[in-house]
Formats: C-alpha cells, sequence, structure tokens
C-alpha cells in the first residue's frame, strides 16, 4: 500500500512538472493560511481567484477618473466610452459565438430576465417552461415570476426534469422523453449547461435540436459552464445563454455578466424587448431625442452603459483565456478530474458517494461527493487543514480544482487529508 501511494504521488508530481499550463498558478493570488502556506483552493466554481493583473487595470481606470474626470470616456487609456467592445472578441472566442452574438453587460440574473422577456412568449396552450427539477435557485425565482408576470400559474405551467429514483444525475434520454413529451405545450427549454449541485454537463446541442423541432424556444444558463467547459454557443443552435463572471473567469465578487443571442435573431424587430439607451444605434446614441434605433445584433439588448470598474477585471482575467485558449484549459481541467476521481475510488470506502458524472463527456472541473453520515463537520475539518472546498445544503462537498492554478498535488493532498479525516471520525 505504502509503494502503490509513492506511485501516485509521483504521477502527480511528474503531471505537474510536465503541466504546460503550470507557469499560471504564479499569476494568481493564492489565500494565505495562518502558517503563511497557501490554502489549497478548490472553490473557483463559487469565486474565481485574483489574477494579478486585475490590480493594474482597475487602477488604470481609477487614474484616468482622477486625472481625466468625464473625458475619461474619451480620453483614457481604454477609452470608456467602448469599453465593453474591447471584451468581446475574447469573450465570443472563449464561449464559441459570434462576436455580434455575445454583449458583456448586467449580471446574470438581470440578464436571464432580459432574455425571457424576449424569448419566452406563451401562446395558448404552448404555455410552459421546462427547467431541471434542482436548478439554481435564482432560476428558479426567475421562471416562477415570469410565468406569473404573464398572468399564468407556475403549478400548471412550469415542468420540472428529476432524475430517477435513486439517481443524481438527469439521463439524456429522459431529458429527450421529457421533451417530446410535452414538446406541443412548451414555450421555453432553460437548462442550467452545467448544473451547480452535481457539476453534470448537458449536450446543449442535442437538447436544442429536439426542442427546435418541436417548436420549443431554448436558452442555457451557463454560469456553471462559462471558463469550465468547451461551450459552442453559436454551434449549439441554442437561441440564447447567460452567464456571470465570477466563478471560472475570475473577474471578482459580484461581477458583469454577459448574455449569447444567437444570430438568427440578432436583427429581429417582432421580438419584444426591454430597451435602453446603450442598445441604441451608436452613431446617433448621443442625439438624445431620436426614436429607439437597435444595434445590430446582441448589443441591442443592452440598457445602460457599463461599471468600468467591473468591466476592466473581466478584461484582465479574459486575455488570460484569450492566450491559453479554452482547448488547453479543458483539457488539463479533465486530467485533474480524472485523477481525483480515480484517488476517491482507490479509497474504496462505501461512505463516499459521487454525485458528479464520471464520463468526462458530461463534466468539467467540478466534483460533487458526498460522505456519509459526515454533515457539514467534516467539510469545516478540511478548512483547518488547508482545503477550502465549497459546500451545498444539504449535504454536498463540492471540489473545483481550475487548470489555471491548481496542480496534481494538491488533488493528491486533498483526497489523502479527506483520507485521515474520515478515519479518524
Amino acid at each position: 500500500m505504502e509503494e502503490e501511494k509513492i506511485d501516485v504521488q509521483a504521477y502527480a508530481m511528474q503531471k505537474d512538472q510536465e503541466d504546460p499550463l503550470k507557469g499560471y498558478r504564479n499569476q494568481f493570488y493564492l489565500p494565505k493560511q495562518a502558517n503563511g502556506e497557501p490554502y489549497v483552493y478548490f472553490c473557483g466554481n463559487s469565486l474565481g481567484l485574483q489574477p494579478k493583473s486585475v490590480k493594474e487595470a482597475v487602477n488604470q481606470e481609477l487614474l484616468d477618473w482622477q486625472n481625466l474626470g468625464v473625458e475619461g470616456h474619451l480620453q483614457a487609456k481604454n477609452p470608456w466610452l467602448p469599453y465593453h467592445e474591447y471584451l468581446t472578441p475574447a469573450m465570443a472566442k472563449m464561449v464559441g459565438a459570434k462576436e455580434h452574438e455575445v454583449v458583456v453587460m448586467n449580471t446574470l440574473s438581470v440578464n436571464l430576465h432580459l432574455m425571457m422577456v424576449s424569448f419566452y412568449q406563451p401562446k395558448g396552450d404552448r404555455n410552459k417552461i421546462l427547467i431541471e427539477s434542482d436548478a439554481f435557485p435564482s432560476d428558479r425565482y426567475a421562471v416562477t415570476s415570469q410565468i406569473r408576470y404573464h398572468g399564468l400559474d407556475p403549478t400548471d405551467c412550469l415542468i420540472a426534469l428529476a432524475p430517477r429514483t435513486g439517481e443524481h444525475c438527469l439521463r439524456p434520454e429522459d431529458i429527450a422523453e421529457s421533451i417530446k413529451q410535452h414538446g406541443d405545450s412548451i414555450a421555453l427549454i432553460l437548462i442550467g449547461n452545467t448544473n451547480y449541485y452535481t457539476g453534470q454537463y448537458f449536450d446543449m446541442k442535442a437538447i436544442t435540436k429536439l426542442g427546435h423541432d418541436l417548436g420549443c424556444t431554448v436558452g442555457f444558463d451557463c454560469a456553471h459552464a462559462a471558463g469550465n467547459v468547451a461551450l459552442q454557443l453559436h454551434d449549439s443552435g441554442a437561441d440564447f445563454a447567460v452567464w456571470c463572471s465570477y466563478k471560472y473567469l475570475n473577474a471578482g465578487p459580484g461581477s458583469i455578466g454577459a448574455c449569447f443571442v444567437h444570430e438568427r435573431h440578432g436583427n429581429r424587430t417582432d421580438l419584444p424587448k426591454f430597451t435602453g439607451w446603450w442598445g441604441h444605434n451608436k452613431e446617433t446614441r448621443f442625439g438624445m431625442r431620436d426614436a429607439y434605433d437597435p444595434i445590430p445584433g446582441a448589443e441591442s439588448w443592452q440598457l445602460s452603459n457599463p461599471p468600468i470598474l467591473s468591466i476592466a477585471a473581466v478584461w484582465a482575467s479574459l486575455k488570460l483565456f484569450d492566450e491559453v485558449g479554452m482547448d488547453a484549459l479543458t483539457r488539463k481541467s479533465l486530467e485533474l478530474t480524472g485523477y481525483l476521481l480515480a484517488l476517491i475510488d482507490s479509497l474504496d470506502n462505501p461512505r463516499i458517494e459521487v454525485l458528479t458524472p464520471l464520463d468526462p463527456n458530461q463534466r468539467g472541473s467540478q466534483v460533487s461527493i458526498r460522505v456519509k453520515d459526515s454533515g457539514k463537520s467534516l467539510f469545516d475539518e478540511l478548512y483547518n487543514n488547508g482545503i477550502i472546498a465549497d459546500w451545498r445544503e444539504p449535504d454536498v462537498i463540492r471540489v473545483a480544482p481550475v487548470p489555471f492554478y491548481n496542480t496534481f498535488q494538491e488533488v493528491f493532498m486533498f483526497v489523502e487529508i479527506l483520507k485521515s479525516l474520515l478515519v479518524d471520525e
């Protein structure tokens, strides 16, 4: 057993040594323990770590504000008037979209509501929204409020996809069957592309085709997918998608979000839309008295000028994604989670239950585990032993090794600490 332990640890050391991304760890600030050692930070699925380049990026805008005042809109080093446009190429590349299909704006739930204003249009018997039964609470609150906004009853108009009894994840065939069964009555399919609780990643292209074949509109909440898995939003055919930037995108707590609108909707004038002056024709925006003239593409869904200090942090992080590319990040991510799952399996502990799919095509960086008869005390002890993971009620520990700044040796360390804590219980 000791020889086997040395082998798996040696594997981790070798993988770290050969890792082409190993230098990027030094480009992030790592939270430190009282003894000065960095925590093993496996919580990027909740709040990504701060890139060291963020401080300079934000300070630049503070300096320009200090020295230029309102003139910074045109004279800043990075003029504020078109500031959000600087992020568009990297953001579009990162989510697999065309530039005119993507806009950085607002926060996730605001964007979700704006999208549903346009894309949830109940008519007659086609008035239902299909979501996951365990969708993120904000999504459930948003869809139920939208249903009520249309004068309908969520009890009648909400279809919740639930796993089979005794299972944690949704089977693709069950998703397909539910769409086929209710297709004539579904106005909108809204799936959390990567489930916040289990870490299950869904096949967007397959779900979109099923929905479109039956006349349904299809959208995705990519909060736990953006920067985590290799999204191909344009090719998926989805009508829209929304995401935040403070998880895997490392843009800071509560930072600005983004959305995708497929190009086939970009110039539609028949879609209902909540409008604001930042979605108006850029050439005449400051004419002030002109009738609303929407910008072509996703930008027409903008309401207000963007918060520069927040968006500066997003841009700093996106530059790293643009430099590395999602292919390299997802490749390392799946290797990290594969190693993590193999080590957990090697413990052969019947108390440990993995909720995340073992199939690498159905997961990203997150692995969700449940340890029977432990409760939150085990999670707290992990923290006391230098591990920052994530707790989700009622009894799940979410562990997300992020390829930018986590190592294989940290994965090994986590499992060794988990093993020792379970022995001590």
